[in-house]
């Protein structure tokens, strides 16, 4: 019997990544005046050339109770043990919702060994994550081996990200409109992190430029006396930026660093031309 582990589309993990690590992905929901999509079958290049258009900030719901069944049945069916990892449970109900799917599958195969992680995050900090998980899930861990390991990723990893706007932040109701103005105003670029499941300003600099330096500077911090676990850069509709910062890191750490998308369910909260790092150290 083997570990096998199931995320959502939010961890944004590179497909290429996803196929090799055999990750299950379970997709949430983009809903915009007029229609509703399965977040992994949006086009993002289109989906970032209309939001700017568009009268009101796209919503988002969970997977589909049904994706969920269906993803976590075939795999206990067949065996498995199964580790569910999710975006952070304050800012959605797909974590909670996977508990609810656990409960039901249990009331007909009692057997089933599931486990449900709150990654207390998003993006590629919860990718490395999953990453980590379905490495050691491959290896042979047992599922309670890599119950530990995560925790100990998740407590050693870190989310740092500066939009391009305040725009989308204010309209989608995530910060203080007086906030949002101000920040506009005065050119303020604030770089954003995800602490204890819920983003808030790590700190706050006055240009782009310095926005990027502080967060390599953050990062050589972390990494200061520790091993680089992994690391990508996020980048929003900007890939050249994504791939100017990659080199920027590259040089200093002298690693390969690849570059990801963020999609349209926290993409359109941040807005286009956001830049960021995810990471973690051993």
């Amino acid at each position: 019997m083997s570990v096998k582990i199931i995320t959502d589309s939010t961890s944004y993990i590179p497909e290429s990544i996803r196929q090799k690590l055999d990750i299950t992905i379970i997709s949430l929901n983009i809903i915009t005046d007029t229609s509703s999509k399965r977040e992994v079958e949006i086009n993002l290049d289109e989906f970032y050339q209309e939001l700017p258009h568009l009268s009101a900030i796209p919503t988002s719901s969970q997977p589909s109770p049904d994706e969920m069944l269906a993803a976590f049945e075939q795999l206990t069916n067949e065996g498995h043990e199964v580790l569910g990892i999710f975006l952070s449970s304050k800012m959605s109900g797909t974590y909670s919702s996977a508990h609810l799917i656990k409960n039901l599958i249990l009331e007909t195969n009692p057997d089933a060994k599931i486990e449900l992680f709150d990654s207390l995050t998003n993006c590629m900090q919860m990718g490395l994550i999953v990453m980590e998980a379905a490495k050691a899930a491959q290896s042979g861990s047992s599922l309670e081996e890599i119950l530990s390991l995560i925790h100990t990723v998740q407590h050693n990893s870190r989310f740092l990200f500066t939009p391009h706007t305040l725009d989308y932040l204010k309209k989608g109701g995530r910060i203080g409109g007086a906030s949002a103005l101000l920040g506009n105003l005065f050119q303020i670029k604030p770089i954003l992190t995800v602490e204890n499941g819920e983003t808030t300003v790590f700190t706050k600099v006055r240009t782009k430029k310095k926005a990027i330096l502080s967060m390599i500077n953050k990062l050589k911090e972390d990494l200061d006396g520790h091993e680089l676990g992994g690391l990508f850069v996020h980048h929003i509709s900007c890939e050249d930026e994504g791939l100017e910062l990659a080199k920027q890191i590259e040089s200093e750490l002298n690693t390969p660093i690849q570059i990801q998308s963020i999609g349209p369910v926290i993409g359109c909260h941040v807005g286009p031309g956001s830049i960021g790092i995810a990471y973690f150290v051993k």
